[in-house]
């Protein structure tokens, strides 16, 4: 019989301890600490291991090949990846429940049978029959997608052995479990063991395996940090439940950029690509309404014009709300202060609401410009023009700082029929002559400066 022993893993970043603490001994983090029933064992460890040991080699001997990729033939996909999913690597999908993971994972698993692959689906937390009835209102039914329901790591990898897949799509790694771990599905110890049984299959036998993956309330992926060390990609699906839009960007990335996003939209056949993020997001915009401000958004390699918008209203209570809803609510105090203090606005008797239209969230500095614009217009009831873009980081001085890659933002503004645009005056300085010719640009260096050549 095996040994056991009582052991406290956080639930955070892994670290293991015999004594309950109060705070972990790795991260110093409060009430993360999880009993857990550890076992010893004397046999091999993990099943998936490869039976041939490894032996050093030199470098310079090292045979460098070029990774095998596969295309899926989803445009937006095979950009994120870099050229596609390079074969035997392991991909961790995570994201709010019912974002859509299942949904892209069914598709991307038609779309690599549709080419001759063998996949295979193991949906742990639903029967056959139910993702059966979701692939077939997504039109998916090719003879070589195979469906699991399973949650025995053991079973699964008996099928794996007799199936011999391609593709291994596992749903999800909080629910399959090693029956020799006393520890619950989903636990610290489970899911790092489960991950590494499924890294040894994928790097050991060739099988690209897409991991997905629970996230907590603050939206971080659930379980050990190791996790996301294990993988090769990692990749965040996030968006509005209320919009049709979903943002993929990849976290961490092996074989290819960090610097790339795609953009779905959630329609009653699936996920489709949107090919011009910009037109989406603008289609139901209206010129010329106070509060309105429209910005050049960058995430990753690409950007994309964002409609910005506000209302300014007073109100009865001694304290005032501030309330945004895509924008980082910290920064957009910040920016308020900025207003009260360097522009002379007072807003210490009004609510100030102020969201990013499309369910979209941006974190970057560059839309601090356009964010206190829509604010003012909404202040002062005066529309900005229906053809501006604006783009520039406020400072806590109220001055604005110069952005990164404005040519970028520039050529989609012209490419979207816009014809004036407010810009930090830093980042004039070397700008091509061909961007110069097709648009109006309006050089500030204060805040108060971008205000009155609009508004007044």
């Amino acid at each position: 019989m095996a040994k056991t022993k009582i052991a406290w893993v956080c639930k955070e970043c892994g670290h293991s301890q015999l004594k309950w603490t109060g705070s972990c001994g790795g991260c110093q983090l409060w009430n993360s600490l999880l009993e857990e029933v550890q076992v010893e064992e004397k046999k091999q460890r993990f099943e998936a291991k490869n039976k041939e040991s490894a032996k050093p080699i030199r470098i310079r001997d090292v045979p460098i090949g070029a990774f095998k990729r596969i295309e899926t033939k989803i445009g937006e996909l095979d950009r994120l990846f870099g050229g596609g999913i390079v074969e035997g690597s392991l991909i961790l999908i995570g994201g709010e429940p019912g974002v859509g993971k299942s949904t892209l994972l069914l598709q991307i698993a038609n779309a690599l049978a549709t080419q001759g692959l063998t996949v295979l689906y193991i949906c742990g937390e639903e029967s056959n029959e139910q993702t059966s009835l979701r692939a077939l209102r997504l039109g998916v039914d090719h003879q070589n997608l195979y469906l699991l329901s399973e949650t025995s790591f053991s079973a699964i990898r008996a099928q794996i052995d007799v199936l011999q897949p391609d593709v291994a799509i596992v749903d999800s790694v909080q629910i399959v479990y090693k029956a020799e771990l006393p520890s619950s599905p989903g636990s610290v110890v489970q899911v790092r063991e489960i991950a590494t049984e499924f890294m040894h299959l994928a790097k050991g036998h060739g099988i690209t395996t897409f991991l997905i993956g629970h996230v907590t309330k603050s939206g971080e992926l659930a379980g050990p940090r190791v996790l996301e060390h294990l993988v090769d990609t990692v990749l965040d699906f996030e968006g509005d439940r209320q919009h049709g839009y979903r943002l993929l960007r990849a976290i961490k990335n092996r074989f290819g950029s960090t610097d790339e996003i795609s953009i779905f939209q959630m329609k009653e056949g699936g996920l489709t690509e949107v090919a011009n993020p910009s037109h989406a997001f603008l289609a139901e915009r209206m010129k010329e309404l106070p509060g309105s401000a429209i910005v050049p958004g960058l995430e990753g390699a690409r950007s994309f014009l964002l409609e910005i918008q506000a209302l300014v209203t007073p109100t009865a209570f001694p304290s005032p709300s501030r309330r945004s809803t895509g924008i980082d609510q910290n920064r957009l105090a910040l920016l308020l202060a900025v207003l009260e203090k360097r522009v002379g606005f007072s807003l210490h008797h009004s609510d100030v609401f102020v969201a990013l239209a499309g369910g979209l969230k941006i974190l970057e500095p560059a839309i601090d410009l356009g964010v206190l614009l829509a604010i003012a217009s909404s202040f002062t009831n005066r529309a900005l023009p229906g053809d501006l873009v604006v783009v520039g980081e406020v400072g806590l001085g109220g001055e604005v700082r110069g952005v990164s890659r404005i040519e970028t933002r520039l050529k989609e503004a012209i490419h979207m029929g816009f014809k004036r645009c407010i810009l930090p005056k830093r980042n004039m300085r070397g700008l091509s002559p061909s961007i110069v010719e097709k648009i109006a640009l309006i050089e500030v260096e204060l805040v108060d400066d971008a205000i009155r050549s609009v508004l007044d």
